[in-house]
């Protein structure tokens, strides 16, 4: 950019040079002026949708009468249903995402953030993405797995586009870069696992169970194309690190799950830990460039 002013004393003519920076090396934006209308709406609405969301959890978990997720359809989705199906305890990490999905939505509704530029950019795209979860838990109940994965997949542009959105902008503060930023980095992250799990699951459960291939070289094949976007969104958001420890976190139980149970597969377990190793490696790589910038 270049700003040209002239000083007031002698009327000499000044040139002001600056480099433009990457979306997320910028300064945290201003409000963009007064509430508007639409603005407590949203965070109402926000505020409905996390606890639709949590809802929904509790029906999908089977607490409320009916199926676990994982006993759905002949256990479809179960750990143990297809060689890239991650291992029982990574699932523990969507309680991670709800507490956070909550602790936001209670954050977006206090009146000093009902301006926020941010909020307006995401917040009803994080609602849509809320409502998604729901509607792919209501989806699985009805047992209507092939249905599952057009949800899933729509679930996870609206988060890449929440992510594209965010990375114009740094958080103002480390209560937002927790409860927004890294919230919806690891809702993302775990998202872009679930959904090569999901549609997996649903293939094998339709008698696809290797398109032609080995299950062995198609396992590798989806793994190599979840580490290379691992590395996308790390380039992308320059090394944000709850989108990197999500997707890590997945692929590295899938590495488990094929080490340790059925069914077993040296091949595909040591193909997840190396994705998951890429992944990590390229998040801190360029997380320390991106600080290593920011310095004097």
């Amino acid at each position: 950019m270049r700003a040209v002013t002239i000083d007031g004393h002698d009327g000499r003519v000044t040139d002001h040079r600056t480099a433009p920076a990457h979306p997320s090396d910028g300064v945290a934006e201003a409000d963009d002026g007064p509430a508007r209308r639409g603005d407590v709406g949203r965070q109402v609405v926000v505020l409905v949708g996390s606890l639709v969301a949590i809802a929904g959890a509790f029906v999908g978990s089977g607490a409320a009468g009916g199926e676990d997720q994982t006993e759905v359809g002949d256990g479809a989705l179960a750990a143990d249903a297809t060689l890239v199906a991650p291992g029982q305890p990574a699932f523990g990490i969507w309680s991670v995402i709800y507490t956070g999905l909550l602790a936001y939505a209670i954050w977006q509704a206090l009146p000093s953030r009902r301006a926020d530029p941010r909020q307006r950019r995401v917040g009803w795209l994080v609602l849509a993405s809320m409502l998604l979860n729901a509607a792919w838990i209501g989806v699985v109940q009805a047992d209507l797995l092939a249905l599952s994965v057009p949800v899933i997949v729509v679930l996870l542009v609206v988060l890449a586009v929440v992510h594209v959105r965010l990375v114009r902008s740094r958080p103002r503060g480390t209560v937002e870069a927790v409860v927004l930023d890294g919230t919806l980095g690891l809702y993302l992250g775990w998202v872009s696992v679930a959904t090569v799990a999901n549609t997996a699951a649903v293939l094998t459960a339709a008698g696809y169970t290797e398109l032609g291939l080995g299950g062995e070289v198609w396992a590798v094949l989806v793994l190599a194309v979840a580490a290379g976007v691992g590395v996308g969104l790390a380039v992308h958001g320059r090394g944000r690190l709850a989108i990197g420890a999500a997707l890590a976190w997945g692929l590295a139980w899938i590495a488990v799950a094929r080490a340790t149970d059925d069914p077993r597969s040296t091949v595909t377990a040591v193909a997840a830990g190396v994705a998951a190793a890429v992944v990590v490696v390229a998040t801190v790589a360029l997380r320390a460039r991106r600080e290593a910038a920011r310095r004097p």
